[in-house]
């Protein structure tokens, strides 16, 4: 505990609440695999004949013994040139009855882009702890740094035109707007 105890057993034992967040997908079945939250799009589609393509435990996910509700997704300004900046919030509320460390993530999808891009980028993280009842409002800014990519001819620039913007516990539980760069 926070006073000297053992954390692993406070943990295992429900006084103190987890809070860590998966670095891989694990799939279903190995005959999934390579199985990554960040793939290229196909065009097909993510299932299988006989088995679906969705992860047994997402990128990112986490278990708790509390639990976590996430408010509107808001963008300012909702539309931006290509080295401006933009700010990202979301209310993020304990609905538990314990204490709890919540990691809200944050990822970006270029919705038509040349060359293409994985389905989605992670590209900012926050941890926040908690209280039972407690509400809070996270913020991530969106700029150049955070939108470019290598374009055909190598070159690092921000491409013009939509990006899906996604804030939640993981890369599949997430809510979603629209930015529009000029």
């Amino acid at each position: 505990g926070e006073e000297g105890g053992n954390a692993v057993a406070d943990v295992l034992f429900g006084r103190r609440s987890a809070g860590g967040k998966l670095p891989i997908t694990f799939p279903w079945s190995v005959a999934q695999s390579p199985l990554v939250y960040n793939h290229k799009p196909t065009g097909r589609g993510d299932d299988y004949l006989d088995m679906t393509g969705k992860a047994m435990f997402p990128f990112g996910f986490g278990l708790s013994y509390t639990s976590f509700t996430y408010g509107r997704i808001k963008l300012s300004p909702m539309s931006m040139p290509a080295d401006g900046s933009a700010e990202v919030s979301v209310e993020v509320g304990n609905t538990g009855s314990m204490r709890g460390d919540e990691i809200v993530q944050m990822y970006i999808r270029e919705v038509v882009s040349l060359p293409t891009r994985p389905v989605m980028e992670l590209k900012d993280f926050a941890r926040i702890t908690l209280q039972p009842g407690e509400t809070r409002v996270v913020k991530f800014t969106l700029n150049r740094e955070k939108l470019q990519a290598l374009g055909l001819d190598m070159k690092r620039r921000v491409p013009p035109g939509k990006y899906a913007i996604m804030v939640g516990k993981n890369s599949a539980e997430f809510l979603t707007d629209t930015l529009r760069v000029e």
